[in-house]
């Protein structure tokens, strides 16, 4: 859910989607007519499994803030100070 936020982008069964919603343990996308008509989406049912992959630029700004490296200058306030 860290990686999950509201506009975003998700994949569910590899279908990507737009995050409409976000919750503290759940999320909701829009689909759009064609999407459920060419994709097996509209057929599934409530806690049906589903492969589920984030945006994963959420990840790579996670990676760059929490450097493995402690002498790294690359932090959240040197980002803002650069404009980011």
């Amino acid at each position: 859910m860290k990686y999950i936020v509201e506009k975003g982008s998700v994949a569910i069964d590899g279908i990507s989607l737009t995050v409409a919603e976000v919750g503290n343990l759940n999320f909701k996308v829009s689909i759009i007519p064609h999407t459920q008509k060419e994709t097996n989406l509209g057929y599934k049912m409530r806690n049906d499994m589903v492969n589920i992959e984030c945006d994963m630029i959420g990840k790579y700004v996670e990676k760059l803030l929490l450097p493995k490296n402690k002498d790294s200058k690359l932090t959240e306030e040197f980002l803002i100070q650069n404009g980011f």
